[in-house]
């Protein structure tokens, strides 16, 4: 399919909760096929369809050569053990900041045949999983930052 252009912040897309996948046809598949195709590139490790301009509830991960994605997302667990560390996203594009994230997560939905899947994992896997979800119910990851460290990212982003 395509490798599709990344939504930035200021776009209103980013913001607004994503609705659910109510069928799979043509045009959810060739959303999966260009969430794939724009993952695949060189120091992405996730893309939620908002950010492709696309308002429905599926993401791509790709975190050390695994390549997969997830329809209808949900969160259903989360460690208590934390991670801090630098969190970036392709649509706040060039800046960094240390960002607190459960070091596991687990999250189910569904595959192009309806059927359930699941993804999990610590480290990286985990905070992609965050992430992507966050993007999916209308939020960055900058909005999880401390009060200090968000008033210093958003002054970078005006920047931008």
């Amino acid at each position: 399919m395509a490798v599709r252009d990344i939504r930035v912040i200021g776009d209103p897309v980013l913001r607004t909760p994503c609705e659910p996948v109510s069928q799979i046809d043509d045009a959810v598949s060739a959303l999966i096929q260009d969430l794939l195709d724009t993952v695949d590139q060189e120091g992405r490790a996730g893309l939620a369809a908002n950010q492709i301009g696309v308002s429905l509830r599926a993401f791509s991960y790709n975190i050390e050569d695994e390549v997969g994605y997830v329809i209808n997302p949900k969160l259903i667990d989360l460690s208590e053990q934390v991670q801090d560390g630098d969190e970036g996203c392709l649509s706040v594009p060039g800046l960094w900041f240390p960002t607190k994230r459960s070091d596991y997560a687990r999250v189910v939905g569904v595959n192009l045949d309806w059927e359930e899947v699941m993804v999990e994992g610590t480290g990286l896997m985990a905070r992609c999983l965050q992430h992507e979800v966050d993007h999916l119910d209308g939020h960055l990851y900058l909005d999880r930052l401390d009060r200090a460290t968000r008033k210093k990212a958003m002054a970078a982003v005006r920047e931008l």
